[in-house]
């Protein structure tokens, strides 16, 4: 009896120990506490706000898991230190040059830490190190910044109010262009005389392209004059010829104004001295006069009786 029992007890008691082992492990297995056997350094971090960061939070480094949150204090008035316990075998890839930031993980998750950046001249980071902090935006800033927006909005919204309703009364330039007919009909029509002169201007360069192929027809006048160096000769010998027969005549003129004005030449003494022109005019009066005595004697000779015979002969 006594031994059966002394066996119930241990069967019992190995079943507990079983059962104990068994509720260990399923702890260390949900709870994660398995990590803390694992060797890791700590690094610090100075916030300006940690939106929520609690103790046993995770860290991330480029998308994996390197450690969680060991610890948060504050520090002076207006910083809150954060003592990170990050696994050795990420250290290598760490530097010291590198970034902190919160975030979350997924869109409505628990917060994060993670570690990004740095440069690879930079040494790896050793215990205790501090490493710099991006200030990153809180749902706070977000949702300030969207109702920020949200005001601008409704501003532009107004403000496309206030321009239609000026338009629709027929306010500013648009508005009389849209409600003003006469206005719409001017400018139709400055764009029809736009229209002609960009006609009439392309006319023109059709025009100067015409042109510009004659000038490479061979045989036609322009392209002789062009490219002719006889004709171009020619015409140079024709304009020279010209300019020395104008130099002549210059001369000339020059030579006759000179006379003219000059009183001992004869030309110069019948325009300048009045008593010579005057002397002139007389004896032409006189020849004048004379001439038609003249006539007259001839005339009554032709009747006189002893000649009137001699003109009648003359006649036939």
């Amino acid at each position: 009896m006594n031994e059966s029992s002394e066996k119930r007890k241990v069967a019992v008691g190995i079943f507990v120990l079983i059962g104990i082992v068994f509720l260990i492990l399923g702890i260390l297995a949900i709870g994660n506490i398995n990590e803390t056997f694992k060797k890791k350094i700590s690094i610090v971090a100075m916030f300006d706000d940690v939106s929520g960061l609690q103790s046993g939070n995770n860290i991330w480094f480029s998308g994996v898991k390197i450690g969680m949150v060991d610890n948060l204090e504050f520090y002076s008035q207006s910083k809150v230190k954060v003592t990170m316990k990050v696994e050795e075998k990420a250290v290598p890839y760490i530097r010291k040059d590198a970034f902190v930031k919160v975030s979350t993980d997924g869109l409505i998750g628990n917060k994060i830490l993670i570690i990004y950046g740095g440069s690879m001249e930079k040494q790896v980071i050793a215990e205790f190190d501090t490493l710099a902090v991006e200030k990153s935006l809180s749902s706070e800033d977000v949702i300030n910044t969207l109702q920020q927006n949200n005001k601008n909005f409704l501003s532009i919204t107004n403000d496309i109010k206030l321009i239609s309703n000026k338009m629709a009364a027929g306010d500013g330039t648009v508005g009389k262009l849209l409600n003003d007919n006469a206005l719409y009909d001017h400018l139709n029509q400055a764009a029809v005389s736009l229209q002609a002169t960009s006609g009439r201007a392309q006319q023109l360069v059709n025009s100067l392209a015409t042109f510009s192929e004659t000038l490479n027809t061979p045989g036609s006048l322009i392209n002789q004059l062009t490219t002719d160096t006889a004709v171009f000769n020619s015409i140079r010998n024709s304009a020279t010829n010209l300019q020395r027969m104008s130099d002549s005549a210059s001369t000339l003129v020059s030579n006759l104004n000179s006379a003219l004005s000059n009183s001992k030449t004869p030309a110069g003494v019948l325009l300048n001295d009045e008593e010579s022109g005057n002397r002139l005019k007389e004896t032409l009066k006189n020849l004048e006069s004379g001439s038609k005595k003249l006539d007259e004697d001839l005339e009554a000779l032709q009747h006189n009786i002893l000649f009137r015979g001699y003109f009648k002969g003359k006649k036939q």
